[in-house]
């Protein structure tokens, strides 16, 4: 099925990019911009967003496989970084006066 009529990709080549990419290097993550640049295409309008981002789901490949190493940085979460407003709370990060 075409996926992304402007670049002419279908189901199968974001499959076979997945796959691809996930046997070169099994932890990176996926991004539909590496799957068209793994494919030598550029995204054009973008109505085909939806419908892309659905076939990648559903690419088996798709998730980052669970490795010891994996699981151990899981339980170590990312310090709360952020930034703290006046009254020494944290804030969106959208100035005060707006």
């Amino acid at each position: 099925m075409i996926i992304c009529h402007c670049a002419g990709i279908s189901d199968h080549d974001i499959r076979a990019a997945v796959d691809w990419m996930r046997r070169a290097d099994p932890e990176t993550i996926i991004t539909p911009g590496k799957i068209y640049h793994a494919l030598g295409k550029r995204a054009d309008c973008g109505g085909c967003m939806s419908l892309f981002l659905d076939t990648m789901r559903l690419c088996a490949s798709l998730q980052i496989p669970t490795t010891p190493d994996n699981a151990a940085r899981s339980r170590h979460p990312i310090p709360n970084l952020r930034p703290l407003n006046r009254e020494g709370r944290h804030h969106e990060g959208r100035p005060q006066g707006h």
